[in-house]
């Protein structure tokens, strides 16, 4: 049960967040800014390289910049499964917090829940961008 609240409260914090970021324009200010970057829903037919039916994929990846005092990158990615392991519906989503700190250079935190895992997951490291 607990993961199943874990995965509504995930997509309502998804819904609240890409309405707000459809809903405002690119707002830039000295103390606070939001910058749309991408949002993107897309629905997979998935097959395995002998050509298995191995069902469907609802993916959703959601980029937006925001600034409080400093400036910051948000990233949602979320893959929501039907029929592709031997759970009937499964889910991988990655939450992101991105901080540039020069040139391409940025820190990343990145916190992961799955029906593959018992709980989630942190990551911590450093993203090159080119």
């Amino acid at each position: 049960m607990k993961k199943g609240m874990l995965l509504v409260e995930t997509f309502l914090m998804f819904l609240a967040l890409t309405v707000t970021s459809r809903s405002l324009p690119t707002i830039d200010g000295k103390v606070f800014g939001i910058y749309p970057v991408t949002n993107e829903v897309s629905f997979f037919r998935n097959v395995d390289d002998a050509g298995n039916d191995r069902g469907e994929t609802f993916q959703v990846v959601m980029i937006n910049g925001f600034k409080i005092l400093t400036d910051f990158t948000f990233e949602f990615t979320g893959d929501f499964n039907w029929d592709m392991s031997p759970e009937n519906r499964d889910h991988y989503i990655e939450l992101s917090l991105v901080k540039r700190i020069g040139g391409p250079i940025s820190v990343n935190y990145q916190r992961i829940y799955s029906t593959f895992e018992q709980e989630g997951i942190n990551q911590f490291g450093l993203r090159l961008s080119f």
